[in-house]
């Protein structure tokens, strides 16, 4: 579905998270990130990187130490993407290869990241929102809360995914405009 950074997919960040003993899954750590950046946290690298590494990776640990970096690559991409009118942003989640089921399931919890983002940098909190900003915040947290248990593999299930994930970047897309316009643009 997307890879945010040239070479780091969702299944190799994964791979990197569960080898450093980090209990957190990839697509929802990429929501946060983006959901701190479009929230305007002046530090969301340093809160991010925080929140995922605080229950105790050992920062002596190659293992923790690799995945930090990856995670410092990750952040620097996204927002580079971001930041370039985001033609090239896309959220991190599972290829395509995997069930529909699974991907939509990840979609969720990027939502679900995507709003703790916020919701710690605590941006919207501050200044209202635009009509059309507000309506696509409504909707993340609607498709955070989306039923994963009747998908099925079929072609309109993968439509209706791709329709999901295309109206997600856009929103993303939407809301950092808003935040670079009106409070800052996070870092």
């Amino acid at each position: 579905m997307g890879t945010p950074e040239r070479g780091l997919d969702h299944e190799t960040l994964q791979r990197r998270l569960d080898s450093a003993g980090i209990d957190v899954d990839g697509a929802e750590l990429h929501g946060m990130l983006c959901g701190l950046v479009c929230g305007g946290e002046p530090r969301a690298e340093s809160v991010w990187l925080d929140e995922i590494l605080a229950d105790g990776a050992d920062p002596q640990d190659l293992l923790v130490q690799e995945c930090r970096q990856s995670l410092r690559t990750l952040f620097r991409d996204t927002r580079a993407l971001l930041d370039g009118e985001g033609l090239g942003f896309s959220l991190l989640l599972p290829d395509d290869e995997r069930p529909a089921r699974e991907r939509a399931a990840s979609v969720s919890r990027w939502c679900q990241g995507f709003l703790y983002g916020i919701g710690v940098a605590g941006g919207p909190a501050r200044r209202a929102l635009p009509e059309e900003a507000g309506e696509a915040l409504k909707d993340i947290a609607e498709i955070s809360k989306m039923d994963v248990a009747g998908v099925a593999d079929g072609e309109a299930e993968e439509e209706a995914l791709a329709e999901i994930v295309e109206f997600l970047r856009v929103a993303v897309m939407l809301l950092w405009e808003e935040q670079r316009n009106t409070g800052g643009e996070g870092s």
